[in-house]
């Protein structure tokens, strides 16, 4: 009897950390990830950055996606903030835009986006930023998968305006009951013990429910083999 293969993408943040460019330490992770989404001119990130971490990623044979979050870098974009759909949607254009000619000139092309810190969590919950960060999504491209947490109204925004989406689940944080990412202000929002994050990563491949979104991560590998 064949058995199905459920297949996950391996994700990881970059190009937030200069010093751990520099000292080898972003590339040295590449090798256990399938996909990487870097940080681009918003909560960090700028032009040396982005071009360094797009070389290492294409060394590696790694999906890229941009990193969008809240031009907001004493706070590393971490910081809830109000701000109008317009000013937003038009942030996000030009961070996904500004990654978007580095990789052209690198020789890649963008496969996904993932919005960062705030911007993120808020948009699990507020439709109408869901909505702003599509629109500045769309406003470059619209062929690209929009990556949020699996089970959140997040995704059927982004479906809604187009969007193939990636539902993402987090090894490495803890949750609430309602199934969103617990707050950084708290101590324990991350899972920093190994065999916590090993227990959660399991659970998460082999939950029923989860099962049925995680699927939807393939997007991300299917635009590798692509592009």
């Amino acid at each position: 009897m064949k058995r199905d293969h459920l297949k996950i993408d391996l994700n990881c943040d970059m190009g937030e950390l200069p010093e751990a460019i520099a000292d080898g330490t972003q590339e040295s992770l590449m090798a256990s990830l399938t996909s990487v989404n870097i940080a681009c001119g918003g909560h960090a990130g700028d032009e040396h950055t982005m071009k360094t971490t797009v070389e290492q990623a294409l060394r590696w044979k790694l999906a890229i996606g941009a990193h969008p979050g809240y031009p907001d870098r004493a706070n590393f974009g971490r910081l809830e903030l109000t701000l109008p759909a317009k000013e937003i949607a038009d942030s996000v254009y030009e961070q996904v835009r500004a990654l978007a000619e580095v990789a052209a000139r690198c020789g890649a092309r963008l496969a996904h986006v993932k919005p960062h810190g705030a911007l993120y969590n808020q948009a699990v919950r507020n439709r109408e930023l869901a909505s702003a960060i599509a629109e500045g999504v769309a406003r470059w491209d619209r062929h690209v998968v929009l990556v949020g947490l699996a089970g959140s109204p997040m995704l059927d925004v982004f479906r809604d305006a187009g969007f193939a989406v990636a539902a993402e689940a987090f090894a490495d944080r803890r949750y609430e009951p309602d199934g969103t990412l617990r707050s950084r202000k708290f101590e324990d929002a991350t899972a920093t013990k190994s065999p916590l994050t090993r227990k959660q990563s399991v659970f998460m491949v082999t939950l029923p429910a989860l099962r049925k979104l995680l699927p939807r991560s393939r997007g991300l590998s299917d635009r590798l083999a692509s592009h």
